[in-house]
């Protein structure tokens, strides 16, 4: 009896776990075909050979490959199989041989064509684009020209896999002429959402903005570049438009002699919004509007309106000598002084100043506050008059001050031009 239950308790046969397909020819082949090829073989050994039992596969082993052969002819262009080979084992192998059916791509010419972009656009997308070509060489070269429409849905997964990575703001359009020389065209369009509308705003705080006002249009021009780019195209490659900007506008003829350094800050968008701010190291050339209103001394009536221009050269970093001529249209009158002003710190300045036509010393200190917050302070040693003032800053172009000296108090509105 104990025999009998023994005898009944052998050993469990082994079957088939896994199975693993290669495909080889005796010509190259592309890694991404053969991979493709390896994916389908296996998908039809599953079906027949999972979980046989490795004894019987061994003994119907040819009748297997056989089937497999007839069945994966069927499914495939290009190429004819001339063999499969099966390892039964617990890890199974099955082995197919392929040869072409004519002649193979010998050679790929990859073509990218970028549809509505200025040059340096479509430069920085060429660069990112650099490799593209590279996924039709490794999907073409050496792959029968019979079989080069039916890599097509393979070079598609292959190229949004490169531009998700490599240029995710653009997608491929693709057509491939087949042929010992085949030619792979490629069209690359951008991806919504995209820059619809440029506001271009461009100050100085060296030179009068009139002079920059001047090349308005231009610069304008040349910041349209953007519109019909992708907006996270443009946030990616921010600097490398920065610095073309600000190069545009440092090089501009008409301003070239002021050796202006721009800096240019683009916030990217559907509509994206452009600074450029233009100044120089060498020269301080600015031109100011002052309109005081509740100045009640009788004296200075005729000085409710004032135009100013400052014209200085700079000795150093923090050295100036400068020149002012004031211009008083209400009379009409007019005056002007001689300076020298030094920068005490980031925030702080002082100056010594001669009226030409007072004949009077000034004396003058201010400090910056904070961004917008300015106090100042003026004294006129001949007269003994003297003058204080906060100044607030509303915009790059308009400022409030509220004036006080011994006389008098009043609201001062100040333009800069």
């Amino acid at each position: 009896m104990l025999g009998v239950l023994l005898g009944g308790r052998g050993e469990a046969s082994a079957r088939v776990e896994t199975v693993r397909a290669e495909v080889t020819s005796p010509h190259s082949m592309p890694k991404l075909a053969r991979e493709r090829m390896e994916k389908s073989v296996e998908a039809i050994a599953v079906q027949l050979l999972a979980g046989q039992d490795i004894a019987e596969l061994q003994g119907r082993k040819y009748q297997d490959e056989a089937l497999i052969m007839e069945v994966f002819d069927k499914v495939l262009i290009g190429y004819t199989v001339v063999g499969a080979v099966i390892e039964p084992e617990k890890n199974t192998v099955v082995r197919v041989s392929l040869v072409p059916w004519d002649a193979t791509i010998e050679k790929v010419e990859p073509v990218i064509a970028i549809e509505g972009m200025s040059p340096l656009v479509e430069e920085l997308v060429r660069q990112d684009a650099a490799g593209l070509g590279e996924v039709f060489q490794q999907a073409l070269l050496g792959l029968p020209v019979a079989a080069g429409d039916w890599t097509a849905g393979l070079i598609r997964q292959e190229v949004k896999r490169y531009l998700d990575k490599h240029l995710p703001e653009f997608r491929a359009d693709f057509e491939v002429s087949p042929g010992r020389q085949t030619r792979a065209e490629i069209t690359l369009y951008p991806r919504l959402p995209v820059v619809r509308t440029i506001d271009l705003a461009m100050r100085s705080d060296t030179i009068p903005n009139m002079t920059l006002l001047a090349h308005r249009s231009e610069m304008q021009d040349k910041c349209n570049m953007l519109v019909g780019v992708p907006v996270s195209f443009v946030a990616r490659h921010r600097e490398t438009f920065e610095k073309a900007l600000a190069r545009e506008l440092d090089t501009k003829g008409g301003l070239g002699r002021w050796k202006l350094a721009t800096q240019v800050e683009i916030q990217p968008g559907e509509n994206t919004q452009i600074m450029s701010r233009s100044n120089t190291e060498r020269y301080r050339v600015r031109l100011e509007g002052w309109l005081d209103v509740g100045h009640r001394t009788e004296k200075d009536r005729n000085r409710d309106l004032t135009l100013r221009l400052h014209a200085g050269a700079m000795l150093s970093p923090k050295d100036e000598v400068f020149t002012l001529l004031d211009v008083y249209p209400e009379k009409p009158d007019w005056g002007w002084q001689l300076g020298y002003g030094r920068s005490l710190s980031s925030k702080g300045r002082a100056e010594i100043r001669y009226d030409m036509r007072d004949h009077n010393w000034l004396m003058f200190a201010s400090q910056q506050l904070s961004r917008r917050w300015l106090l100042r302070y003026e004294y006129r040693w001949g007269s003994r008059v003297w003058e204080t003032a906060l100044r607030y800053q509303l915009h790059d172009f308009m400022a409030l001050e509220y004036v006080v000296d011994r006389n008098d108090s009043w609201v001062r509105v100040i333009g800069y031009f």
